[in-house]
């Protein structure tokens, strides 16, 4: 199967591998806004508790984890410049994946870390060994190994190490591994997650595809590779300071050095946006754009948390930061990607044996474009309220962003049915 993202020279992945994880997602975002909305009352309590835990790996495993390993099956043959190394691996991990989290999700949200739970979280971890070694075999295999495949290699690993001291964690409740409770070590599960995951790839892969929609002859390698080395340091240095106890003060290395890898990645960005061949920017690639500033919100959080909230008030500030996290700049780029890389997915599915024979529709008339813009006002209009209703702690307009988020979900299971959904015409 042959990608028009690159001129129809690149071999990508079957259809069949990547299409489940897409769908997959638009269900796990769609499970996310109906707890949101069902209970917008846990933004005055603090955040260990069932149904935060809940939505926040609901938004973190069926949402924004399971997109990226849709995407990335099907982008990784473009970043190495071969093939995927095992299409029976990628499906492993998708029902590995696919069955493991609603079990972690369902503990999570009656809060029994029991059986059920425990196995879920092995579950997902045979899944993400199988994608790692699907990242690792297509990588080595293939004679180039560009800035890009370093940072999907990378995040896979920070992926694994998430989830393996996730499951550390889940075992702990029960047994005893570590010293103290499981609460004490969830910051550095989180930003496992947040940075080596999720920030990672997203800098990874939208430094490759951002260009390429824009069609910008852009690159910076060495700026990318300075990115990389800010974003670990970064991560290590935080992971170092929390469990070795260091004042707060010490927080601002790591805070400051992930502050500036964002800079440079938006500079990256706005480079390739000045010298782009396409002067009018579709809304996808726009969504994009708009996701990468909200990159910087979380810091804004924690800046204010250290430095002018008294301790009583980081339960609320933490909130707003996996907000803006998950909520945010993740589901933001997510809506944008899905409907520049899905319909080329589809495209090729339909078309690629049927194109020569007569006029076929671009991919960008796969999906339905007015759809999309409806679920972008609802989605903006969502996360500004959302984001007022907890600084103002005020459950109406918490519960009128919640439910414009949930319609942001419907339409975009809506438009991913349509597209997922589409037969072959000839114009």
């Amino acid at each position: 199967m042959m990608s028009p993202l690159i001129g129809g020279l690149q071999k990508t992945t079957n259809y069949k591998v990547v299409l489940p994880f897409y769908i997959y997602a638009s269900l796990g975002f769609l499970l996310g806004t109906i707890l949101l909305l069902c209970h917008t009352e846990v933004v005055g309590v603090h955040y260990f508790n069932p149904q935060t835990l809940a939505i926040t790996h609901t938004m973190a495993l069926a949402w924004g984890t399971m997109i990226i390993f849709g995407a990335s099956h099907q982008l990784l043959p473009v970043l190495v410049e071969g093939k995927l190394d095992s299409d029976r691996l990628a499906y492993l991990t998708f029902w590995l994946t696919a069955i493991g989290i609603p079990l972690l999700i369902y503990g999570f949200y009656v809060f029994d870390m029991g059986l059920l739970m425990q196995i879920g979280a092995i579950l997902i971890n045979l899944g993400v060994i199988c994608y790692l070694a699907n990242v690792l075999g297509s990588s080595f295999k293939s004679n180039r190994r560009n800035v890009h495949a370093w940072y999907v290699i990378t995040a896979a690993l920070w992926l694994f190490a998430t989830t393996f001291f996730g499951l550390l964690l889940v075992l702990n409740f029960r047994t005893p591994i570590f010293v103290g409770n499981s609460v004490d070590y969830l910051a550095i599960h989180a930003h496992l997650g947040i940075v080596g995951w999720f920030v990672l790839m997203v800098v990874g892969v939208g430094s490759r595809l951002i260009p390429m929609f824009l069609i910008s002859k852009y690159t910076n390698e060495r700026l990318l590779w300075l990115v990389f080395v800010l974003l670990n340091m970064a991560l290590i240095g935080f992971s170092i300071a929390y469990l070795a106890n260091f004042p707060a003060i010490s927080f601002y290395i790591p805070i400051i050095l992930g502050l500036l890898a964002v800079v440079l990645f938006c500079k990256y960005c706005y480079n390739a946006y000045k010298v782009r061949i396409r002067r009018s920017i579709d809304q996808q690639v726009k969504t994009s754009l708009i996701s990468i500033v909200q990159m910087f919100l979380p810091f804004v959080a924690l800046i204010i948390a250290l430095t002018f909230l008294p301790q009583g008030l980081f339960p609320r500030m933490a909130i707003i930061y996996g907000f803006c996290i998950f909520f945010g700049w993740i589901t933001a780029i997510i809506l944008g990607m899905t409907f520049k890389t899905m319909p080329f997915i589809i495209w090729n599915k339909v078309y690629h044996n049927k194109a020569h024979k007569g006029k076929t529709p671009a991919p960008k008339e796969i999906f339905n474009d007015n759809i999309y813009k409806i679920m972008l006002y609802s989605y903006l209009g969502g996360f500004i309220l959302f984001i007022f209703g907890i600084v103002l702690l005020h459950q109406i307009v918490l519960k009128i962003g919640a439910l414009l988020l949930l319609i942001t979900a419907v339409l975009y299971v809506y438009n991913v049915m349509i597209t997922a959904g589409h037969k072959s015409r000839q114009l």
